[in-house]
């Protein structure tokens, strides 16, 4: 965890900066953080396979009217939820999510369609080099929502909630009325509980108004039907820490489930060649993975490399990969870029393969994870024959 915090100290630094012009990252390269733009929205819609989606932005007066904008991962963007790294798969819809964006770095292979960023709904910035929750931003700055009071109507009511943010940071801030309902997943300890449980202990009253002291609370909020402006429901309320380091420690498990069967993304840094096809492949490691996974990587080990494309599909990684040993494993000088683990490994392979080159993105196993094929739904093979390209997305 130590090196996922060194890297968001750089997404601090930079939170309020003044407005920049767009920036289009260089493929094969980590881009500057500095660049990026930030914004916010609530997830409608997820191609997990291709890891592209679409986010509603909050932009004042735009609710119902507004375009969606369509987003892809970068390669080495990172997405976290709950607290832990996460795929898009593993957030519902509707889920407020927050992001730093860019251009697309070749627009011509762009998997969403390319905006002139002439609507503020559907800004030019649409390659994510980072999404994440609330709950996520909030652990990463130190921060808790401080619950003031609480009315109940029946079986819905609201939450007077302040997160303490500056003007131009990242995020929510301030003071707002968020509604509840039956719906609302409570999260205290370990126990999962509903408004009416609460109500049947007698901590929170069946009708009327009751008053806190600035409670800290943790909440993940989504979309409301009465939507005006920063006007959300919460989706999940967490009354404690351990609650939260319940949900983020799932989470945390199925992140590294995740990996484990489809393997560790990384960018080829640099090739020496050999005779007769052998090859040394120098790559970085992607960032914002399990401390656990990187730890798995080992010199002297034996492991496979596959290659992949930038949405980090592979095509039969346990058939088209080529075995290998790790070399080395080095940490690099310095803070790593963003998009970085910081971690390079030099892999030998006794036969180069199409597809290992500077600036490609590959995905790497050590021995020690699973040798198999991710489902066919995930596979690049016969891409074209289910999986549309840009033109899914309505204009």
């Amino acid at each position: 965890m130590i090196r996922f915090s060194l890297l968001f100290l750089m997404l601090f630094c930079v939170g309020h900066a003044a407005e920049k012009a767009a920036f289009r990252p260089e493929p094969g390269k980590f881009p500057p953080l500095a660049e990026a733009k930030a914004y916010r929205g609530e997830l409608v819609f997820v191609d997990h396979v291709n890891r592209r989606g679409s986010l509603r932005l909050h932009v004042d007066g735009h609710f119902h009217d507004g375009k969606l904008h369509h987003f892809a991962m970068l390669p080495y963007g990172m997405i976290r939820y709950r607290g832990a790294p996460a795929e898009l798969r593993d957030i519902p819809i509707g889920t407020v999510l927050y992001g730093r964006f860019f251009l697309p770095p070749d627009p011509r292979i762009s998997s969403v369609p390319n905006s002139n960023g002439s609507d503020v709904t559907q800004p030019a910035e649409n390659h994510a080099i980072l999404l994440e929750d609330g709950p996520s931003l909030c652990l990463r700055e130190g921060k808790a929502w401080k619950l003031s009071e609480l009315e109940i109507k029946g079986t819905e009511g609201h939450l007077v909630v302040s997160l303490d943010r500056k003007k131009g940071g990242d995020g929510l801030g301030g003071e707002h009325k968020v509604t509840i309902d039956g719906s609302t997943r409570i999260w205290r300890g370990r126990e999962l509980l509903g408004l009416d449980e609460l109500v049947a202990e007698g901590i929170w009253p069946a009708k009327g108004r009751k008053q806190f002291e600035g409670q800290s609370i943790r909440l993940g909020l989504t979309w409301n039907p009465q939507y005006l402006y920063q006007h959300f429901h919460v989706a999940d309320l967490w009354l404690d820490e351990t609650a939260l380091k319940v949900a983020s420690e799932r989470q945390r498990q199925r992140h590294i489930r995740h990996l484990r069967l489809r393997w560790m993304p990384a960018r080829v840094d640099t090739i020496d060649y050999g005779k007769f096809g052998r090859a040394k492949i120098t790559a970085t490691l992607f960032g914002g993975m399990d401390e656990s996974l990187y730890a798995d990587f080992k010199t002297g080990l034996g492991g496979k490399m596959a290659a992949a494309e930038n949405t980090l599909r592979t095509w039969w990684p346990d058939h088209d990969g080529m075995d290998g040993k790790i070399t080395s494993v080095e940490n690099l000088e310095g803070e790593p870029q963003f998009g970085s683990s910081g971690i390079q490994i030099q892999f030998e392979v006794p036969l180069i393969l199409e597809g290992f080159n500077p600036g490609a993105t590959v995905r790497i196993r050590p021995q020690s994870w699973p040798n198999v094929k991710p489902p066919l739904e995930e596979r690049v093979d016969s891409f074209e024959d289910r999986w549309p390209g840009p033109e899914i997305f309505r204009k």
